[in-house]
């Protein structure tokens, strides 16, 4: 819960600071706006602001994730295998032009030939007989 609050107030004050540097900036370039040193060293300082709540709001979500993965590894594990289960699907559809009926024929082609593999075992299959039947 501590974590979604400071996400929140971030992400608020991220797009208040984001919305007022616009203005500024806009402003400036409109020449509504004098550039002085206190002009520039406000815009200075939103870009800073802006720019440190960016970067804390993404750091506090990738350590989210991190703790997330870190509570439950078989989750992480599955997460992994699945990815590259879904580049190795990816890669058949890209080689079959985005045909992904025929993907999924081959691959099933694959399991009912060679029954008890894994999922990427078969996608690997079909990518193999693919290859080997278009040379």
């Amino acid at each position: 819960m501590g974590n979604q609050v400071v996400i929140i107030v971030g992400t608020f004050i991220l797009l208040l600071t984001g919305l007022l540097l616009g203005y500024v900036l806009s402003q400036l370039v409109l020449g509504f706006l004098g550039f002085n040193l206190l002009t520039f060293l406000g815009t200075l300082s939103l870009i800073l602001i802006f720019g440190t709540l960016y970067y804390v709001l993404f750091w506090q979500l990738r350590r989210e994730q991190m703790q997330s993965q870190a509570f439950n590894p078989a989750l992480s594990n599955q997460t992994e295998a699945f990815s590259y289960e879904n580049d190795l699907k990816n890669r058949l559809i890209a080689r079959l032009d985005g045909d992904i009926n025929t993907a999924e024929q081959l691959i099933e082609q694959a399991r009912q030939n060679n029954p008890g593999m894994s999922e990427d075992w078969y996608i690997q299959k079909a990518i193999d007989d693919f290859d080997s039947d278009r040379e």
